[in-house]
């Protein structure tokens, strides 16, 4: 009794220190934001911090802005999630092609996902700059249009642009998880497929991907999370334009330039409910695939 006594003492001290950083840098957070959400706490209207209950999210759910920032999320989440699978599986077989430049493939493929966001959207700025950026320079002298080409200034162009930065971005990472399922994959099956009389297509839709579902879960929820988080590479192109903004640039500039923590954190909240409710799906949808 005193030898079980001692281990779970033991293991015990082992996971305070856990305890205490997971317990001071996630769940206080989470507390201490969900209770300035719940008062009045605009800095620029003085001293007030009275109580105010869910007053905050009424206000950010009835605010156009934050409507408009939803939208955009929604409008760059949708081509991300869409265009960056297709993207994703179709990299993930090139680079499982054996060839002798293999490695090389797969090492220069991996650049764009180690690059900083926001040097990623400098660096994207360059080519979609309004005017005479790269994009433009090449399409007036090609003579495919007259005229420079607004990218940035137009907010369905802007969120194109977003979309194909985060999908350049993301892509990579997402690529090297299908590669690694793929070669995890017989080759028999492919084979005794062949031999029955199915084609190279009929292969890939009945045998390659459904067996690439668990990695396909993972890719959606990394697509879904970097386009629901997309801020940096936002602030390089526009800055805080309210039209062109997402979801966290819409809570960073409240809380940051309007000084008003109460709206900034039911934001947050909103932000991360909306972000739980997207990842609950694909987790249930994802465990109900791989145990059907």
């Amino acid at each position: 009794m005193g030898k079980i006594r001692n281990k779970n003492i033991i293991a015990f001290a082992l996971l305070l220190p856990c305890i205490l950083i997971i317990g001071g840098t996630v769940f206080y957070p989470i507390i201490t934001t969900f209770s300035y959400s719940l008062r009045n706490m605009n800095l620029t209207e003085g001293q007030q911090n009275n109580f105010v209950g869910f007053e905050n999210y009424r206000k950010v759910l009835t605010n156009s802005e934050f409507r408009d920032a939803l939208i955009n999320n929604i409008a760059i989440l949708i081509l991300v999630v869409i265009l960056g699978l297709i993207m994703s599986i179709f990299v993930g077989v090139i680079l499982n092609k054996s060839t002798k430049f293999g490695s090389i493939l797969t090492a220069i493929v991996i650049i764009p996902w180690a690059l900083p966001p926001l040097v990623n959207g400098i660096m994207w700025k360059f080519i979609f700059f309004p005017g005479y950026g790269l994009l433009n320079n090449l399409l007036v002298k090609s003579h495919l249009i007259n005229a420079p080409i607004s990218w940035i200034t137009s907010r369905s162009l802007f969120l194109i642009v977003i979309a194909i930065i985060i999908i350049w971005r993301s892509v990579p990472f997402c690529a090297i998880l299908i590669l690694a399922n793929l070669q995890n994959i017989p080759d028999t099956y492919a084979e005794s497929f062949g031999l029955e009389g199915g084609s190279k297509w009929q292969s890939f839709t009945k045998i390659t991907l459904p067996l690439l579902l668990p990695s396909l879960g993972v890719v959606l929820i990394n697509l879904t999370t970097t386009a629901m988080n997309v801020f940096d590479e936002v602030i390089a192109l526009s800055g805080y334009q309210t039209d062109n903004a997402t979801l966290l640039v819409y809570n960073y500039s409240t809380v940051f330039n309007f000084l008003d923590f109460g709206m900034g954190s039911a934001t947050s909240y909103i932000i991360m409910l909306l972000s739980g409710i997207v990842g609950y799906f694909y987790v249930k949808n994802m465990t109900r695939d791989i145990k059907g």
